[in-house]
């Protein structure tokens, strides 16, 4: 039973370590990309957005949901004191750029990106597919929406914040997609039949897209993956 339990934590402690590799290495990927390919500083940002939404295939290789919450929870304080809020400055533009990935954007963008993480994590943990459905639909559909609307969005409309038809576009195509991948992967563990992973990977797509629509500039990093989340609970 000792050897049993020891196991288990050693492998939670290695998986949790690989996702602290995972997400650092994303941020240096990100901001070195960017001068590679001389991409825009918010170009930089979305491509962090969408590979730290990557986390949610690492969710079922853990077997205590505190651990997963150990990997996310940290990053609602480093964004923070990173962010132009800090009461600490002398933090600003550790980590391989992070500040350029805070600031640039929506001041507090990242710092509701990694609550949502947290949230999703301590009250799913045990159906980590729904913690997916809230987390691929703001990586991908949202992170697509900033791309393709920034570039294509010409159609625009303004709820409580400028949006663009074609960016509302990107996010349903973003968010069902990743989503309907996601949920592809998770058969391997749970069991999903087509016809759910199709339905509730489209019905999560709509509701990503009317969320994002109506939700303020930067709070969509909590608003569509907690109502996404909670939506997908009701509906499975």
């Amino acid at each position: 039973m000792s050897l049993s339990v020891d196991q288990t934590l050693l492998t939670n402690l290695i998986v949790m370590l690989l996702s602290y590799i995972y997400i650092i290495s994303m941020i240096f990927i990100a901001k070195k990309t960017e001068k590679i390919f001389m991409w825009s500083q918010k170009t930089s940002r979305k491509v962090l957005h969408i590979l730290i939404g990557n986390f949610s295939f690492i969710l079922p290789f853990f077997s205590e949901s505190i651990f997963p919450v150990m990997v996310a929870a940290p990053f609602v304080l480093l964004t923070f004191l990173v962010s132009p809020y800090s009461p600490v400055k002398s933090l600003k533009g550790i980590l391989f750029g992070l500040q350029d990935t805070t600031e640039k954007g929506h001041p507090l963008g990242l710092v509701f990106y990694a609550i949502s993480y947290t949230v999703l994590a301590a009250l799913f943990f045990y159906t980590p597919y729904v913690i997916a459905a809230g987390i691929l639909p703001m990586a991908y559909g949202d992170g697509a929406a900033s791309l393709m609307g920034e570039r294509y969005g010409r159609r625009k409309y303004k709820i409580l914040s400028q949006k663009s038809l074609e960016g509302s576009l990107a996010v349903f195509a973003g968010s069902f997609l990743s989503l309907l991948c996601g949920l592809v992967f998770y058969s391997l563990f749970y069991q999903f039949s087509a016809v759910e992973i199709v339905s509730l990977s489209l019905w999560t797509a709509v509701i990503a897209t009317v969320v994002e629509a109506i939700s303020p500039l930067g709070f969509d990093n909590i608003t569509v993956p907690i109502v996404c989340a909670v939506s997908f609970f009701l509906m499975r």
